[in-house]
């Protein structure tokens, strides 16, 4: 397996991602996770569709919960781009935290089981099996246009170029 050491931190510290980063221009691997209800979701499931990825460490700290929070608000203005929130949280507390947060144009998708979707993009932390802050577009056609990977995971992403990204392929 690929480790990915000192390309990013969590609170300073160095980690390691594990698996294969991706980068604009090659076709987004195929992921499954699951649903709140526990439904298994992949990304295939969106062929034909601009998919937005958000990856987040746990929806239960204030930055990914932000994060969440700005995707959900931006969604009403990204027409027919799916956006999905994965992290390593549990289903049921993806399935609370959207209840409680009123989150509902947003999929979240928990990568608890399988690490799929952590291994196959490079996201996963080694040291705290949790998944690294970052944002990846996908086009219709299944090619990744944009990724970020967040250097410090206490940081918010760009949300910005990842917004701007998704709109030049709507």
């Amino acid at each position: 397996m690929k480790k990915n050491k000192g390309i990013t931190t969590f609170m300073g510290n160095p980690i390691t991602l594990l698996g294969d980063m991706v980068e604009p221009g090659m076709v987004a691997p195929n992921f499954t996770a699951l649903k709140a209800d526990l439904t298994p979701t992949s990304l295939s499931d969106f062929i034909g569709k601009v998919v937005l990825i958000s990856s987040v460490p746990s929806v239960d700290t204030g930055v990914c919960a932000a994060q969440t929070r700005r995707f959900n608000t931006e969604a009403a203005s990204l027409g027919d781009v799916v956006i999905l929130t994965i992290s390593c949280d549990l289903p049921f507390a993806l399935g609370r935290f959207c209840a409680a947060e009123g989150i509902d144009k947003v999929i979240t998708l928990s990568d608890h089981k399988d690490t799929d979707f952590g291994l196959k993009y490079g996201f996963l932390i080694e040291e705290l099996r949790l998944l690294n802050r970052g944002i990846v577009v996908v086009d219709k056609d299944g090619i990744i246009r944009y990724v970020e990977y967040v250097k410090e995971n206490t940081n918010h992403p760009d949300y910005d170029a990842a917004i701007a990204a998704a709109r030049k392929l709507i």
